[in-house]
């Protein structure tokens, strides 16, 4: 079964940082592309950060030189290092893997994790 597991969620104040982790199994994450998407409270999901299969990394706007999306192959396991977080950062966070048409389009994907929540 395939499985994305986020996990490093929580509370934070204004100007803090966390650290979040999705662990995959069941497929080979490095050959996918993998991203992280929020929800907030009344919207619709929003991409964040993405990581493509050979490395390549996009970033929204509202999270550059903030936010880092890496991954570890050896792991099966994608991060996203969150710093100079901020009220508007709130949300549950979502990690999803797939082979998009459109990195930014959430149905694009074809797996997805329980999500985790940040409260800043």
């Amino acid at each position: 079964d395939v499985q994305l597991v986020e996990s490093g969620g929580g509370s934070v104040q204004a100007g803090g940082s966390l650290r979040l982790s999705c662990v995959v199994s069941g497929f080979t994450a490095s050959r996918y592309c993998m991203g992280w998407f929020r929800r907030s409270p009344g919207k619709n999901p929003s991409g964040v950060a993405f990581v493509d299969s050979d490395g390549s990394t996009t970033y929204a706007d509202s999270v550059k030189g903030r936010f880092t999306i890496s991954k570890d192959s050896a792991k099966n396991t994608l991060y996203l290092q969150m710093n100079s977080l901020k009220p508007e950062d709130t949300a549950i966070y979502y990690c999803a893997a797939g082979l998009p048409a459109n990195i930014w389009v959430a149905t694009d994907y074809n797996y997805w994790g329980q999500g985790t929540q940040v409260t800043v």
